[in-house]
């Protein structure tokens, strides 16, 4: 499905037809051991079912260049040994599908030794075609000629429920800031939905009411889209 012109929704990833460009973001490797260390026993499967949704995604697909929108990793203050490991494979992968560039996330503090291993530029935002990538944890200087936004850190989703069945599901979001349209992705992060935008519980300063933003859900094999987020309260 394609949300902007020229963007098409890939499973929990964005691709830029003309530019070959593959956008992910809030990977968040290392959560689940993260979760461990507070008490919370959940079980570490979420690295390989990554790596075998992403070998999904990249079936068949023609790409130069891969962006991670940031939160590649979870710790803050941190490398694990989990974390190490995983990450450096992670970007083994993306580098065998064309070159990476990591936008930094508000998670990536010490990102750089990581990065510094395999030689991939970490940067604070990316441009692409007409678009802007960036993380979307703070704000920052829009250029003019830039016509639409793309961000992660919010992690969307939405709650759908029918009684007595209730259902989340990650999602994209696509709205306006400032005049330009703008896209908010799902996490890659698999061992959680998300925020459920619907309770307006929001974290990035570049949604500060996404009532009039439109929801397209991620399904198993398709994107489908659900209208404004006011219509889903």
């Amino acid at each position: 499905m394609e949300i902007i012109n020229g963007v098409r929704i890939l499973d929990l990833c964005l691709y830029f037809v003309e530019e070959k460009v593959l956008v992910l973001g809030d990977v968040h490797i290392g959560y689940e051991e993260a979760l461990n260390k507070e008490g919370v026993l959940v079980p570490r499967y979420q690295f390989e079912d990554i790596m075998q949704r992403l070998k999904r995604v990249f079936e068949g697909l023609d790409v130069e260049k891969v962006v991670v929108n940031g939160d590649l990793k979870h710790e803050f203050g941190t490398i694990s040994a989990t974390e190490w490991r995983h990450t450096l494979k992670l970007l083994e992968f993306l580098l065998s599908k064309g070159e990476v560039v990591l936008v930094k996330g508000n998670h990536d503090v010490i990102l750089g030794p990581i990065a510094d291993k395999k030689n991939v530029e970490v940067v604070d935002s990316v441009r692409i075609g007409e678009g802007l990538i960036i993380h979307g944890d703070k704000l920052v200087e829009i250029p003019s000629e830039v016509k639409f936004l793309i961000i992660g850190h919010e992690h969307p989703a939405v709650t759908i429920s029918e009684y007595p069945r209730m259902e989340k599901y990650k999602c994209f979001l696509l709205g306006k800031f400032s005049g330009k349209d703008l896209v908010v992705m799902p996490s890659f992060n698999l061992v959680t939905e998300g925020t459920n935008v619907l309770q307006g519980e929001l974290l990035s300063p570049f949604l500060e009411d996404v009532s009039n933003f439109n929801v397209f859900i991620v399904g198993e094999e398709k994107v489908y889209s659900f209208g404004k987020v006011k219509e889903l309260n």
